[in-house]
């Protein structure tokens, strides 16, 4: 596997695309009145673009392109295909608001067809537990719900500047390293061109002012299929992670780890909502983002602190298939680890503030520490990305 035309080269044409489609995207989503507006339950004081899905769009769209030229990637045409299906729907839910169920059965189907059309399926647990291949009657709506599963948790941690673009920037780069290690060259291409395409805008939303935009949507779908794509990739029967490693280290375990916080805190929330007897799918501010923010952390802070936690859920899976730990045993401690960084913490933090206790005073003088928005270096970036 060439390094250069693989990862770098993809990369770089990817990087470069979105950072000249951004521009025109903004002035489209402006001259359009393509905005989400500031309400009760957001955090914004005013209107803010919502197209950045569509300019991260282009970056894929060329590294996708540029794949074709230099290896044989006919493989993603279902997965583009997909992403560009997910784009379409969620892009139109920014500018109409669909009802929640529409956009949630749009999910399954498209879901389904890419599974049916790509042959690629959860279909192996690995050893886990002692299981191998599994039939396709129970791997089929396996691999749905827990693909859609995985798109929802994206969309819902879209709640704070960065964080969603910042970990898919942090999981491409996970997934990547997994995939350059077992020669899976498609892989390794879509991984690095999903990077790629998300770091300029990461840039433009978190230190943009002029050029701020939001992903939307459209793009929290688009990125949320990409990493439903690398899951089904890793755990599909006979793919090349599984014949290399051969059960010496824990694929679930190790996809889990690197899905943790969004997907335990996406659990946590829809299930406090269940149990109040309201839908899953109703908005409220019961994420973790939103116990950091009603401390008064930045937001460059509460994206720093949850892509810590779950760095450090991966840094554990790591350490335990490293030393030789059972896969059990690797995935014992991933979900451990995820539901303490997730249910405990959000428990344990809301109990300080709600007693205001001495410890809940010491975290918002910590957070007070971190509104360096219009300080040093900070500033100097804003004004830098606003010029590009």
């Amino acid at each position: 596997m060439s390094l250069f035309l693989h990862l770098i080269l993809p990369f770089c044409v990817a990087f470069l695309m979105v950072l000249c489609a951004y521009p025109k995207v903004l002035k489209v989503a402006q001259m359009k009145g393509i905005v989400d507006n500031p309400d009760a339950r957001k955090l914004q004081k005013r209107p803010v673009p919502v197209l950045g899905g569509v300019a991260v769009f282009f970056g894929l769209t060329f590294g996708f392109i540029m794949a074709m030229v230099v290896t044989d990637c006919s493989s993603l045409f279902p997965v583009f295909v997909a992403m560009t299906v997910m784009l379409c729907v969620g892009t139109l839910d920014d500018i109409v608001d669909l009802s929640p169920l529409l956009r949630f059965a749009v999910e399954v189907v498209v879901v389904t067809a890419m599974v049916l059309a790509s042959g690629c399926s959860i279909n192996d647990f690995h050893g886990l537990f002692g299981y191998g291949v599994i039939p396709m009657w129970f791997a089929l709506p396996l691999t749905v719900f827990a693909a859609v599963g995985i798109i929802n948790a994206i969309n819902l941690i879209d709640g704070v500047d960065g964080l969603s673009s910042g970990y898919c920037v942090m999981a491409c780069m996970m997934f990547c390293v997994m995939f350059y290690r077992v020669g899976h060259v498609s892989m390794v291409i879509l991984a690095a061109v999903g990077a790629g395409a998300v770091i300029p805008f990461f840039f433009h939303n978190v230190f943009g002012r002029d050029s701020k935009m939001f992903i939307g949507d459209g793009g929290t779908l688009l990125i949320g299929t990409l990493m439903a794509t690398f899951v089904l990739q890793v755990l599909r029967t006979q793919s090349p992670a599984a014949q290399l490693y051969d059960g010496r280290i824990g694929l679930i375990p190790f996809t889990l780890a690197v899905l943790s916080i969004p997907v335990f805190d996406t659990l946590r929330v829809m299930t406090a909502r269940i149990l109040r007897g309201h839908s899953p799918f109703r908005p409220d501010k019961t994420h973790l983002h939103h116990i950091f923010l009603d401390l008064g952390f930045s937001h460059p802070a509460i994206f720093v602190a949850i892509l810590t936690l779950n760095c450090s859920v991966v840094l554990a899976w790591w350490a335990l298939a490293a030393y030789g730990y059972s896969i059990n045993t690797q995935l014992y401690v991933v979900v451990a680890l995820a539901l303490f960084f997730t249910f405990g913490l959000y428990g344990f933090l809301a109990y300080h503030i709600a007693n205001n206790t001495r410890f809940s005073l010491l975290m918002r003088r910590l957070a007070a520490a971190t509104h360096v928005e219009r300080k040093g270096f900070f500033l100097w970036l804003r004004q830098v990305v606003d010029r590009i």
